[in-house]
């Protein structure tokens, strides 16, 4: 039957593309890796270092991950091959849809596992920092801020990422002037690294009685998450710490005592503030984590030999330069100008569907065709 060719042709086109993954994800060294991860689990004393031997499990379980996602691919292409010709020997149309449905989780597993090829960088498998800010444009960009806050909060959701708000300032009517995210995850810094930068609304706000369009820009940075194994040295001399009361939704235990906290690099003045946890000795761990991400994100996008080679705080946003807009009116787009990459859907772009967007910019950023322009 027609269709069943058609399907078998579709499906015979990934064909190449699995086997090359097999290579590219280095499949028979991660097998050797696993197994030496694994022998080393049975050696005697290995949980006596709580700490390495926890770190050793979970090292051995993301490569299992990957392995398993590989073979799964793999032998889902073989059953479906075996599919086709029995539905097509029999004549039986019933079986259309469901290899169809098939067919489609084959090809967006394998597009999820090409992009991890991508992900390359030193830091790309770290937890992320997001932080936001609102630009001009009044409660309109606070507003417009807030939106982006749960738009990538959807996104961490979507993709079972832990996703945390360590810090927000509300607006004052309505929205957030500023708000710092930790989302946690495998890979989550080298997927969103890529959205970084300004972002551009334009709508009919609904803050004007007279119905006018407006246009709002907030701003993105996208830090990866320090681990305690990164060696980031930061005198305490040259640190500066505020307390204060927690303030906005978080439970009431928040608002009792000096809890949050504020931390000033003195010598390039950038400030971090952390009030989600609980004590005061949480939210300064957390905020000093948070000035070594921002301090190493300077460092690495400077080409700095050291982290005292910083002078003063870094300008790197302009609001002349968004990487993205997202328009409601006079038509709906959210389209990046970085890649091109456009989607209609600006409902489902605004509730976390962003992997298009994502995608676009990996591929776009492995063959050196970004338009920075």
């Amino acid at each position: 039957m027609l269709e069943f060719e058609q399907l078998k042709l579709r499906l015979v086109a990934n064909e190449q593309e699995i086997h090359d993954l097999r290579d590219a994800i280095g499949y028979d060294k991660l097998v050797r890796d696993i197994e030496e991860l694994e022998l080393k689990q049975t050696a005697p004393g290995f949980w006596d270092d709580l700490e390495n031997s926890q770190a050793i499990v979970q090292k051995t379980g993301k490569l299992k991950n990957k392995v398993e996602t590989y073979d799964n691919i793999s032998s889902s292409y073989d059953d479906l091959l075996v599919l086709i010709d029995m539905a097509d020997e029999e004549g039986d149309e019933s079986m259309i849809e469901e290899i169809t449905t098939s067919i489609d989780e084959l090809e967006s597993n394998l597009s999820s596992l090409r992009l991890g090829t991508l992900l390359t960088g030193e830091y790309d498998g770290n937890n992320t920092i997001l932080t936001f800010h609102a630009g001009s444009g009044g409660t309109e960009a606070m507003d417009w801020a807030q939106m982006l806050v749960r738009m990538y909060t959807r996104w961490g959701e979507r993709h079972g990422f832990n996703v945390k708000i360590l810090d927000f300032l509300d607006g004052d009517e309505a929205g957030l002037k500023s708000a710092t995210m930790l989302v946690e995850g495998e890979n989550a810094y080298g997927y969103l690294k890529s959205e970084s930068g300004v972002h551009r609304l334009v709508r009919v706000s609904p803050f004007d009685a007279s119905g006018r369009r407006h246009t709002s820009f907030a701003s993105l940075e996208v830090m990866p998450e320090i681990t305690d194994d990164m060696d980031i040295e930061i005198r305490d001399d040259d640190i500066k710490m505020d307390v204060f009361r927690s303030s906005g939704a978080g439970g009431q235990h928040i608002n009792k005592t000096s809890s949050a906290v504020r931390l000033t690099h003195i010598p390039t003045g950038i400030v971090v503030a952390c009030q989600n946890e609980r004590s005061q000795v949480q939210n300064r761990e957390q905020a000093m984590r948070m000035l070594k991400s921002k301090l190493l994100e300077i460092k690495e996008r400077e080409h700095l030999e050291k982290i005292e080679d910083i002078k003063g705080v870094q300008k790197e946003i302009t609001w002349g330069s968004q990487i993205r807009s997202y328009v409601f009116m006079p038509y709906t787009l959210a389209k990046d100008h970085r890649t091109g990459f456009e989607s209609g859907n600006i409902n489902a772009v605004m509730d976390g569907d962003l992997d298009g967007f994502i995608n676009a910019y990996l591929k776009a950023a492995s063959k050196g065709e970004l338009n920075d322009g």
